[in-house]
């Protein structure tokens, strides 16, 4: 007994030293980490940080506009492309926007090559629109896809009075084209003209949707095959006098949407791809002006339509002569699509070269 009573402080004594020694070490280790002569040979990971906001894939569109040599169609190609370049540049390096053409169908050559990009086609033969030169469009269609080198795998095709405002992404997605859905398009309404070309084998009225040709961006592939149908169907309508009384001046955009549905191709119907003034009152976040309609207002802003206004843009004003430079603007209380139309017409017309000229040499 008298041996255990010095062993236990002795333990103690012993066992407060260890640990004592072992938080000595076990601190200067963590304040002083060994460090190898060797340990270059064994270099750290780097830390790759992920990139955020990668920009998608692009998928390039290219915009095709059908026009004739006129007064007419070639001021408003000329104002379209100047805003096509402005809105493809202010898109950067990702945008969708891809290469522009100008289908002159015309079969010659006009003194705005070198200034629009453009693909000559031949007219149909005389006498085969019956003075609806819209027909051309469809014909010209078919000849630039089966003869021009089109490296973009999608198709945009527009309007020489179309403004592009800001710019376009591609709105097609899968196998589903992007179309602007017109209100006086009415499938329904006139089924029973329609199944002339679209029988009921072929599916439901409802299977036609309710657009035009333009505004459209449609898959290259999809288009190629939808085209010589258009023709085709074009044709046939316009020769037959129960559906031109039918469809009047909006027969060729009925005889796309019969050729869209006869191939299986769906649209995206996309409201905000354009407005058309003066009844759509604001631009907002809309793509294209489409200037169809005649925009007339008295001088207090209050439109006066079916009434020619005191103040007026109508593109039907300059079908001989281009408009000059520096159109008035609108009055007060005026649509504010209008007023951009007008503005956005001005600035084109004061930096597209040598204006005044061309204006007055259409004059002569």
């Amino acid at each position: 007994m008298a041996n255990g009573g010095w062993c236990a402080p002795l333990l103690v004594s012993i066992s407060v030293a260890l640990i004592t020694y072992n938080i000595i070490i076990s601190s200067h280790a963590t304040l002083n980490p060994i460090r190898s002569s060797t340990s270059s040979s064994f270099p750290r990971d780097p830390v790759i940080r992920m990139p955020i906001d990668l920009p998608k894939p692009r998928r390039l569109f290219h915009t095709a506009v059908t026009a004739s040599d006129s007064v007419y169609n070639t001021w408003q190609c000329r104002v379209m492309y100047y805003w096509f370049k402005k809105a493809r540049a202010a898109g950067g390096p990702y945008s969708d926007m891809g290469g522009f053409t100008r289908i002159l169908h015309s079969g010659h050559p006009d003194r705005f090559m070198d200034e629009i990009p453009t693909f000559v086609a031949d007219p149909l033969p005389a006498g085969t629109d019956q003075g609806y030169i819209v027909l051309n469009r469809p014909w010209a269609f078919v000849q630039w896809l089966q003869k021009a080198n089109i490296e973009e795998e999608y198709i945009f095709m527009s309007e020489p009075d179309h403004i592009i405002v800001k710019p376009i992404p591609n709105l097609a997605k899968q196998d589903f084209a992007a179309a602007f859905p017109f209100f006086y398009i009415e499938p329904n309404k006139y089924e029973s003209v329609l199944r002339k070309y679209f029988p009921e084998d072929k599916g439901k009225i409802t299977d036609i949707d309710p657009i035009g040709n333009s505004p459209v961006i449609i898959e290259k592939a999809s288009l190629a095959k939808i085209a010589p149908t258009w023709m085709n169907i074009s044709l046939a309508m316009k020769k037959d006098p129960e559906t031109d009384k039918a469809f009047g001046w909006v027969l060729e955009m009925y005889a796309y949407a019969v050729a869209s549905a006869l191939h299986g191709v769906g649209n995206i119907l996309h409201k905000d791809f354009m407005i058309q003034p003066p009844f759509d009152v604001e631009v907002g976040d809309k793509y294209i002006i489409h200037f169809t309609y005649g925009c007339d207002y008295d001088l207090e802003g209050h439109l006066t339509y079916g009434k020619i206004g005191q103040w007026r843009f109508d593109k039907r004003s300059y079908d001989l002569h281009p408009p000059p430079r520096n159109l008035a603007l609108p009055p007060k209380g005026a649509a504010q699509s209008v007023a951009t139309l007008v503005k956005m017409v001005n600035e084109a017309t004061e930096n597209i070269p040598d204006w005044d000229a061309y204006v007055s040499g259409s004059k002569s």
